[in-house]
Order: C-alpha cells, then structure tokens, then sequence
C-alpha cells in the first residue's frame, strides 16, 4: 500500500470558465502554508481517486506572473478520467489537491534583460504555458518581442482567444499572432492546414529573422513538437535556444495503471533510494522502473504522467547506472550531471543509488 503523500495541498477552485466547447481554464486559490509561485511556462501536477485508483495530471499555468491568480487550463481528452470530469463536472467551491509549481520548460522575465525576441509554436492546450511565458514577458521586459504560431483545427477550438486578443491589443507592436487551421477554410492558404514542419519554415521567416529569435518553447503534440525543431534547425536556429514540452505520450510510452506486483521470484536487482531525507533498498522485479519499484514499496515519491513527459520523478543517479527508455523534458546538462526520469529508468546492473532529494 503507498504512504500517503505529503507533498500535494488543497486549492479552492476559485472559477471554472469555459474556453471552448471542451475546455476549461480554472483559477485556484493555494492555502497560505504553501508556496506556490511559478516561473511562467511551468505546470501543476493534480490527483484524484477514480474507481479506487490514484490518478495524477499535470496541467500548465496559464496565468502571467502579473495577473495576481494562479490559474490552469484543462483540455477534455477523449476518454480521459480526469480531464472529462473536470470539464464537465467541477464547479467553483470545489477542491483540488495539487503539488506546488514544478517544471524547466519556460523563463523568468529580466527587466535589465537586452531587448529580446522569443518564439512560441503551440497546437491546442499547448497554449497554456505560453500563454503564461509571452504575457509575463510582454509585461516586465517593455522591450522585449513576442512570436507567436498557434495550429487549431478551426476557429472554435481556439483556447484562450480572447486572452490572446487582449494581449495584441495591449501590445500592438511587440506581440504577433499567426493563427493557423486544419478544418477551416482562410484566404491565405499559408494559413489553412497543419501547423507542421514544413509550414513552420514557410511562415517564419516572413514574421521574424530566425538568427534574431534569441529563445523558442514548442509545445503540443508529439509529432507538431518534433516537426517544429526541425523546423527551426532547418532554418539555422541554434538547437541550445529551444525549449519543447509535448503533453501527448509517443507510441509505446504509456504509463500502467498500477505499479507492478510484488516480484515473486528472487529480486532482478535492489534500488538504494533516498527520498525526504530517508534511505531505503527496495527489490525490484524483472522489467520493473525505478519508480514502480518504490511505489510498490510504499515509498511517497514524486510522479506524474510516467510517459516521460513532465519530470515530476526526476532523481539523481548517484551510483550504479540505469537505461532510461524515454525523455521528454530532463535537459542535456541534467542527463551529464546523472539525473534521470525514473518512471523510464532500469537498472543495467544489481544495484543502483537513486537521490529524489538532488538539485
């Protein structure tokens, strides 16, 4: 049985307001014992028990740094727990537990900064984080600049439309908007299709040098995210100025459900894992992350979508080593360092010394 987690808090959803048809964005207010202030582009992870079984989430702050709330927005994904009971069933009054900010995908605006200009690519509820990075920017840099390319299906799946009006309006000359639709006809066809790769380098360079974008973050799906990179490093960008954050697992990255059962036979190798200030050898079974093993184990550790995706169960490999399948978002200097995702880490040999508590 796990232990009860210590690292989540209730949040009173403080709104619930409807973006589209299948989308959400709710505002919440943290309990006065909990820091939650964020760096733009950061996330939330939630939980909620669905049928006896624990279910996180994590969902991007959409919030500026400026707009004095703390607010996410929700997408319904078709046959998702959690998402669909959000939209369809949360209500202001209600409480959602949550682990404070986390995440490295987004910047923190410097007013001394020299005048700058950042890129967004964004498809669907990948907005949410970029919401939050160009408003915050918008605000405290007053010569920075702000990009923006937004794929949608059609006009009435656009999140956070009117927010993104209001911005352009405030800031007419530093923030350009290029809407582009899959299933909705434009007079430009540049603007009616899918917001690929090939797209990406034949709008760009139209709104913006690539050699004067001094930092792009991408996010949405895999496969818009991947595109976009080669995109950008088609067009020269240097790879160290990009930031990506896909919400969507790639094939064959699922999470379980569930950890995996006791191992019946003996153990494939034992984990030496430090959480909160407390060491403990756990075995492991045969195939089993680093991650299922101390969940199994009943240990409280940091996790999310287990896909490889958020880095809420990022730890420091101390000794031993270990095969990470997949990573999303850990960045190159994080793996050098010895971190890894440990939902996609197994060990290579007997023994392995994983540190949750490194920075």
């Amino acid at each position: 049985m796990n232990a009860v987690s210590t690292r989540f808090h209730p949040l009173r959803v403080v709104d619930v307001a409807r973006e589209t048809s299948d989308a959400v964005a709710i505002t919440l207010q943290p309990p006065p014992h909990a820091d939650f202030r964020f760096t733009p582009g950061q996330y939330l992870t939630f939980r909620r028990v669905v049928d006896g079984v624990e279910q996180r989430r994590s969902y991007s702050i959409c919030a500026g740094l400026d707009d004095g709330t703390l607010r996410v927005g929700i997408k319904r994904v078709p046959g998702g727990a959690f998402s669909g009971w959000v939209v369809d069933q949360l209500r202001a009054g209600d409480v959602l537990d949550a682990m404070p900010p986390e995440g490295r995908f987004g910047l923190m605006p410097d007013a001394a900064a020299r005048p700058r200009t950042v890129l967004g690519i964004a498809c669907g509820s990948g907005i949410t984080p970029i919401l939050s990075i160009a408003s915050s920017l918008l605000a405290r840099e007053p010569r920075a600049r702000f990009v923006l390319l937004y794929g949608n299906r059609d006009a009435a799946g656009i999140m956070f439309r009117q927010s993104l009006e209001h911005l352009k309006d405030r800031y007419l000359s530093r923030l350009a908007v290029v809407h582009v639709l899959s299933r909705e006809k434009h007079e430009l066809s540049a603007l009616h299709g899918r917001l690929d790769a090939a797209r990406i380098a034949a709008l760009l360079p139209g709104l913006v040098p690539v050699g004067a974008i001094d930092a792009a973050f991408l996010c949405g799906p895999d496969g818009m995210a991947a595109g976009a990179r080669r995109a950008l490093e088609g067009l020269g960008m240097d790879p160290t100025r990009i930031q990506e954050e896909r919400f969507t697992p790639a094939a064959g990255t699922l999470p379980r459900a569930k950890p995996a059962a006791p191992p019946e036979a003996p153990a494939a190798a034992t984990a030496t894992i430090t959480v909160d200030g407390v060491t403990r050898d756990v075995p492991m079974a045969s195939g089993e992350s680093v991650l299922e093993a101390g969940l199994r184990a009943g240990l409280d550790l940091p996790w999310s979508c287990r896909g490889g995706m958020c880095c809420t169960c990022r730890a420091k490999v101390t000794e031993g080593a270990v095969a990470m399948a997949t990573n999303y978002s850990l960045q190159p200097w994080e793996i050098e360092a010895g971190f890894v995702l440990t939902c996609q880490s197994r060990p290579t040999g007997a023994t392995v010394t994983v540190d949750y508590d490194a920075s």
